[in-house]
């Protein structure tokens, strides 16, 4: 297996100003195609410091793929650094040179000078175009042919570095990686741990490479296969992967949940509702992010206040003063209200202290609680103890509102956290109305 390395380069990205994107999008390609990558540094635009990232990604790895520093300016130097440290002169290209006069002329702008910098490559470089900017990058091959190594330069901005990296480097990576065929398969687990993920996977018998990634609140899990048969592997890893993992799994690929659920709810013909309190409409707003979710969405009440509580949903008031907002039996009765209030075939409550103050002994921060209300079921509620700061327990809030519909569409057990032993979900939903679009 070809191993590489990655460099991203920019005073932005060491200070914080930028979040460093390219990284993850090209480590996710490589993966694709079966070459690990052993390393990401992360540079800021001095000489010093980009000499000793390329010169230990260069020990590292056989491919270093950088990106940023082929701007016009003064701290763009990757190209001069790469030149300096292969011990080869820089080369003025005139047909690329051309190019980036003719994009200034078709925006009628004079061309700085400063700009010819962006037309020279180190000697013996393959330029690799840029569709969508005035920097292409380019590839360049030292050492013997016994110890090929292979340097890859593109810019930062990432919407020239996409179209660069997929349509031009991957296919030739392809070729560098020899005939091999490499196949993967990412599986969207919500509910249980990356370390949980681990012990179960670890047990899943066949030659594939298993990968890990949290993205809070969610964990994916890759396989990644080469060599004969893929199809057929991948599908025996998948057939293994459902039977352990089961009710975890909610999708595949870059299925997100609020998408699945989504899908469930309009193959099945359900109309679905919210009541909200701390999540503040969140929910509302995952679920609405897909398009067509006119055909299921009715609406959501977002219910912070005791009184919108009381007068929206009908929620008792010495209801609310026995057992106080954020319980399961306010919880609930918010979900009841919501169904009759929306006219919707399933609604889903949330209420709860997402902190960083309200807490106390009885109810601390990260208690929150659910309830979910059905036509043709009795209602259920659950509270849980969430973790995190604010912005968490909204989100994670959120996640479970909308798994809580995903896993009673499916008929299995509610998400339990902090609980021991999960409880029966209410009957699959059966309904066959349409909300109006």
């Amino acid at each position: 297996m070809i191993q590489a390395a990655i460099i991203s380069t920019g005073d932005e990205l060491t200070t914080g100003r930028t979040t460093d994107t390219n990284a993850g999008f090209i480590a996710d390609r490589l993966l694709e195609l079966g070459i690990d990558v052993v390393a990401v540094l992360t540079v800021g635009d001095r000489p010093e410091h980009l000499r000793w990232a390329w010169s230990e990604a260069l020990r590292l790895a056989r491919v270093v793929i950088a990106t940023g520093g082929l701007g016009p300016t003064a701290d763009d130097l990757t190209t001069e650094t790469v030149a300096a440290l292969l011990g080869r002169n820089l080369v003025h290209d005139e047909q690329v040179a051309e190019r980036i006069r003719e994009l200034f002329r078709l925006f009628n702008r004079p061309m700085p000078e400063n700009n010819m910098k962006q037309a020279a490559f180190p000697e013996g470089a393959v330029i690799v175009p840029n569709g969508l900017g005035t920097a292409p990058g380019y590839r360049v091959a030292v050492g013997s042919p016994d110890d090929r190594r292979h340097l890859v330069v593109l810019p930062g901005v990432p919407r020239e570095m996409k179209p660069m990296l997929t349509d031009a480097v991957l296919p030739w990576l392809a070729e560098l990686t020899g005939a091999a065929r490499v196949g993967h398969r990412t599986f969207q687990t919500f509910g249980i741990s990356e370390s949980g993920l681990d012990e179960i996977v670890a047990g899943i018998p066949g030659e594939g490479r298993w990968s890990f990634r949290a993205n809070f609140p969610e964990v994916s899990v890759r396989v990644v296969v080469r060599g004969d048969d893929v199809d057929r592997r991948l599908d025996a890893f998948g057939r293994e992967v459902y039977a352990r993992l089961g009710q975890y799994v909610y999708g595949e690929g870059d299925a997100t949940m609020e998408r699945v659920v989504g899908d469930l709810l309009a193959a099945r013909r359900v109309a679905v509702g919210f009541a909200e309190s701390c999540t503040g409409g969140l929910v509302a707003h995952r679920l609405t992010n897909v398009p067509g979710c006119s055909s299921y969405y009715r609406g959501a009440v977002n219910a912070y206040a005791n009184e919108v509580k009381e007068r929206v949903l009908g929620v008792p008031a010495d209801l609310l003063a026995a057992r106080g907002a954020v319980s399961e039996e306010v919880a609930g009765a918010m979900a009841e209200g919501a169904r009759r209030v929306l006219g919707a075939d399933i609604a889903v409550g949330v209420t709860g202290v997402a902190g960083p103050d309200g807490g106390t002994a009885e109810k601390p921060v990260g208690t929150v609680c659910f309830g979910l209300a059905a036509a043709y079921a009795p209602t259920v509620t659950r509270r849980y103890r969430l973790w995190g700061n604010r912005e968490w327990v909204k989100l994670l809030s959120s996640q479970i509102a909308l798994d809580w519909v995903r896993r009673h569409l499916l008929g299995v057990p509610l998400l339990e956290i902090g609980r021991g032993g999960a409880a029966p979900a209410p009957a699959p939903a059966k309904s066959e109305s349409v909300a109006p679009g």
